[in-house]
């Protein structure tokens, strides 16, 4: 009996996380984090209004790490159209992302050219998640089991997708999920 009271009470907490953007008049993405290895935070949901974004829990010691690769290659072909790549680096799963900051986006940067957003080293899973990864996984029902999880969001800022670690950036479904989503036009348009 108690152990379905734990299930009931924690269900509707998740709820109301997952619906607390909403109530207050704001989006999923209406959070602020700082860009990787800046000052200032800025707010998701001003810096991508409009656009079709691909959150991706990222770390640089990881069998996925090449998906980097990827990633820049899909932010680069879409970009002009409304689309974005946004990383957030995590040292959550054996510890593949133990470096700081600026090493991290030195990496980033010479290892593979990446262009597409990165923000501040988070947690996504688990207690100490940031509010983002808890909303995302609100959202779906499922939390990044690894790095490289990625979540499709819409021009209207809602999650509709979650992809796991294997789906590789140039994943045809994925890739379809995309040009559908940017087919739509943005918001005021």
């Amino acid at each position: 009996m108690r152990s379905s009271l734990k299930k009931m009470v924690f269900s509707m907490v998740v709820g109301l996380l997952a619906a607390s953007p909403a109530l207050a008049g704001g989006t999923l993405l209406d959070l602020e984090y700082r860009p990787l290895a800046g000052q200032e935070r800025v707010n998701l949901a001003e810096r991508f209004a409009g656009q079709v974004l691909l959150v991706v829990n990222t770390a640089s010691k990881c069998g996925f790490t090449p998906q980097y690769e990827g990633l820049e290659a899909l932010h680069q072909k879409y970009r002009d159209r409304g689309f974005s790549v946004v990383g957030f680096p995590s040292n959550d799963f054996m510890g593949q992302e133990p470096g700081t900051e600026e090493e991290i986006r030195e990496f980033c940067t010479l290892t593979y050219g990446v262009k597409f957003p990165m923000f501040e080293k988070v947690h996504v899973k688990g207690r100490e998640a940031t509010a983002l990864y808890r909303r995302l996984a609100a959202e779906t029902g499922q939390a990044p089991a690894w790095n490289f999880h990625k979540y499709l969001i819409d021009r209207e800022g809602r999650v509709v997708g979650s992809f796991g670690s294997r789906t590789a950036p140039d994943d045809a479904g994925l890739v379809g999920e995309i040009e559908r989503l940017l087919a739509a036009p943005a918001p005021g348009s």
